[in-house]
C-alpha cells in the first residue's frame, strides 16, 4: 500500500531510480518486472535515473536485462554517461579519476582495458580536474592525497621553492582544477544488503581540505533533472508544479478541472534520489522501501519529507495505474 502525505496528483511521466528501485544487486526488487511491464502497456513515459558510479551505462543495461526488465535507446540515464558531456564542456583534457575501470572508460571514451594512471606526477603534464565515483579500490590514503595535491596544485608550489626565479614562479597562478563528483551520496546498499559508505564522505573530505566545492553531475542536481526531461522531446510536458489533484482524476488521465499532470521522481534514497533539484523542480516525490531504505528515513531531521511513501516500486505503479492517475498530455492536447 502507499501513503500520500499531500493528496494524490495526476502524473504524466515517471524519473525512476534504479539501484534499489528495481534491483537490489542483480536481483529485482518484488514485482519490478510486471510493474514495469504495466506501464509500457499503459504509454506512460519515462526514464530510469541512476547515480550508479561503480559500473558503466552498458552494464546497467544489462543487469535490468538480465531481471527481465529489458531497456530502449535513451531510456537510462546515469550520471557516468553525463560526466563525458560535463568534461567537455570545461574543456578538461586530463582528468585525475577515482573511478572504476568500466565507468573511466565510459566517460573518457576509452577501453575498460587500458591502465588507470593514478601517477602522483603531476608535474610534466599537469591534471586539470579531479573526478570522484564510487571506486573503493582507490579510496585510500595515497589516492586520496594525490587528489588533494591536484586540487591544491601543489606541483606549482613546489618550482615555486626549487626555482623562485623561474618564469612559472612568478607568472599569475592559474585557476585551480575543479572537483567533480558523480554523486555525493553518504551511503549505499552492497552487495551484501547492508548499508556501506557511498563516495559522499570522500568528496567531504577532499571538499574541507582543499577548500574547493564540488561540482555534482547527477541526481539530486536540478540541472541532471532537467536534462533528462528534456530527452522526452515534449514540449506537452512540464516541470512546472501544479495544484493538488483531490482525487478528482478523469479515467483518461486528465483531471477533471483540465489541469496538468506532475512529473514524479521514484527512489529509495530520501535525499540523493529525492532531495535539492527534485525540490526545487517541483517533482511529485515517491518514496520506496525497498534498497538502501530503513525505517524513519523520511522523518531524518532536515529532511525534505516525500510527497508519497510505497512498499515498493511495484505497490507504486499498481495505485498509481488502477487509480486512474495518468495524464497523458498527448491525448488531453488530442495530439
Amino acid at each position: 500500500m502507499s501513503a500520500s502525505l499531500n493528496g494524490s496528483p495526476a502524473l504524466s511521466a515517471l524519473l525512476v531510480d534504479i539501484s534499489g528501485t528495481l534491483l537490489t544487486g542483480s536481483s529485482p526488487t518484488p514485482g519490478a518486472a510486471r510493474a514495469l511491464a504495466r506501464l509500457r502497456a499503459a504509454r506512460v513515459p519515462f526514464r530510469f535515473c541512476s547515480n550508479t558510479s561503480k559500473e558503466s551505462t552498458q552494464e546497467i543495461c544489462r543487469r535490468l536485462a538480465e531481471a527481465f526488465m529489458h531497456v530502449f535507446p535513451g531510456e537510462v540515464w546515469t550520471s557516468v554517461g553525463a560526466l563525458k558531456g560535463v568534461l567537455r564542456d570545461a574543456g578538461v583534457q586530463r582528468p585525475y579519476t577515482l573511478l572504476s575501470p568500466s565507468a573511466r572508460a565510459e566517460c573518457l571514451g576509452i577501453d575498460s582495458g587500458a591502465t588507470n594512471d593514478h601517477s602522483q606526477d603531476d608535474t610534466v603534464e599537469p591534471y586539470d580536474a579531479v573526478v570522484v565515483g564510487l571506486a573503493p579500490s582507490v579510496f585510500d590514503y595515497e589516492h586520496l592525497n594525490t587528489a588533494f595535491r591536484i586540487l591544491v596544485r601543489e606541483h606549482e608550489n613546489e618550482r615555486r621553492r626549487a626555482d623562485p626565479s623561474s618564469p612559472s614562479s612568478t607568472s599569475v597562478t592559474t585557476p585551480r582544477p575543479p572537483l567533480i563528483a558523480l554523486h555525493k551520496a553518504r551511503y549505499i546498499q552492497a552487495s551484501d544488503r547492508a548499508l556501506s559508505l557511498g563516495p559522499g564522505p570522500f568528496v567531504a573530505a577532499l571538499e574541507e581540505a582543499s577548500g574547493t566545492r564540488a561540482q555534482i553531475v547527477g541526481k539530486p542536481m536540478k540541472l541532471f533533472f532537467e536534462t533528462v526531461v528534456k530527452s522526452f522531446g515534449d514540449n506537452t510536458l512540464s516541470l512546472a508544479p501544479t495544484e493538488m489533484v483531490e482525487g478528482a482524476v478523469m479515467s483518461d488521465g486528465g483531471s477533471k478541472d483540465g489541469r496538468s499532470g506532475r512529473i514524479a521522481v521514484v527512489g529509495d534514497d530520501v535525499s540523493a534520489d529525492l532531495g535539492e533539484g527534485a525540490i526545487e523542480l517541483g517533482l511529485w516525490r515517491v518514496l520506496v522501501k525497498t534498497g538502501k531504505y530503513r525505517t524513519g528515513d523520511e522523518t531524518r531531521e532536515g529532511v525534505v519529507p516525500p510527497d508519497e511513501i510505497c512498499e515498493s516500486f511495484a505497490d507504486f505503479v499498481d495505485q498509481f495505474l488502477d487509480q486512474g492517475r495518468f495524464f497523458n498530455p498527448r491525448f488531453s492536447a488530442g495530439v
